[in-house]
């Protein structure tokens, strides 16, 4: 399952963006069958709002989210038309904003950035069902109990 999506440089496009995202994730549930677990679009919606924001933020023109599911993960892409790669900063908790590439990159099982001809390209990886949701209850013990 994917889609992109092309999105205007307003900041109307965020919340826009997190919805798509959301709608798209429940889409995967009630019509393929993928498991999705809250957390997993909590964490989606966030990483598409820090991303989206970083690009209307950082770079003139539209926005492209593109949103694929590959097995157990999401993949959240962001297009924008600057080239400069983003670095994340080094942590400093006296810093007010700033934070949302770090954030990113410590919720994502995967986080990678490109160049492409025209801009660059940001890709995170976001695991649709983690480990410790598919384990029984930890407090049982081999007998059951």
């Amino acid at each position: 399952m994917e889609t992109t999506v092309a999105l205007e440089g307003d900041s109307l496009c965020i919340a826009e963006a997190r919805h798509l995202a959301a709608d798209f994730l429940s889409q995967a549930q009630a019509e393929h069958g993928v498991p999705v677990t809250a957390r997993a679009m909590d964490l989606t919606q966030l990483v598409v709002s820090e991303l989206v924001t970083n690009a209307l933020k950082h770079a003139p023109g539209p926005v492209l989210l593109a949103l694929r599911i590959v097995g157990g993960l999401l993949d959240v892409g962001v297009w924008d038309s600057d080239p400069a790669l983003p670095a994340a900063r080094a942590a400093d908790p006296g810093r007010v904003g700033q934070h949302g590439l770090e954030i990113v990159m410590a919720v994502c099982e995967d986080f990678e950035v490109r160049r492409e001809p025209v801009g660059k390209q940001i890709t995170a990886r976001i695991r649709l069902l983690a480990d410790t949701d598919t384990d029984t209850d930890a407090d049982t013990d081999a007998d059951g109990r």
